[in-house]
């Protein structure tokens, strides 16, 4: 996230039953080139990037900022949880002054099918409603992308609007700090 306020970053790791929700570290450099140059996990996100692109420019510790936790199952990274503020220049929002944390995740295709993006989104989401109490929490997907539609209503999101942005129309919902997750 661009700010988060007095939370203090990163968090200590937050362990499910199958997977522990933790800050990226050096050893996830080749899951994030992976994630990245995945043709699966680029289809609703702009298409994969070239893999020697991603090794020339991918930091030795990629993704390690505020709002981003590596997902590891077995001691190895298969996705990851992000928590951004919405730009106000973009349409979809909640708040009249905008800056929503908006939820992200991304997985590496081996991972896809096993209830894994819900286990963590749903402690992702817990941390951050313990975090930032209150805070609304914003989903932005592709009406065409079925998985994500899925995740978004078992983790409680509620459909605020569609718009059209990137060429395709857009879902976006919110969870309520105060609406349990359905």
């Amino acid at each position: 996230m661009a700010e988060l306020g007095s939370v203090v970053w990163p968090p200590a790791p937050i362990r499910t039953e199958r997977l522990v929700l933790r800050a990226s570290e050096a050893r996830d450099r080749a899951a994030f080139v992976e994630l990245f140059a995945s043709p699966e996990v680029g289809t609703y996100i702009g298409g994969a990037r070239p893999r020697e692109e991603l090794d020339r420019a991918m930091p030795e510790v990629p993704g390690r900022r505020p709002g981003l936790f590596v997902t590891e199952l077995d001691g190895a990274m298969i996705g990851m949880i992000t928590f951004d503020r919405r730009d106000a220049g973009q349409p979809g929002h909640v708040r009249p002054d905008a800056g929503e944390a908006q939820l992200g995740c991304l997985f590496l295709p081996h991972a896809w099918g096993h209830g894994y993006a819900v286990e963590a989104c749903t402690a992702a989401l817990d941390w951050f409603t313990g975090a930032l109490p209150g805070e609304p929490v914003v989903l932005c997907t592709q009406t065409v992308n079925a998985r994500a539609m899925r995740l978004g209503a078992r983790l409680g999101f509620t459909e605020v609007e569609r718009f059209e942005q990137f060429g395709a129309e857009q879902w976006f919902g919110v969870r309520s700090a105060l609406t349990p997750p359905g």
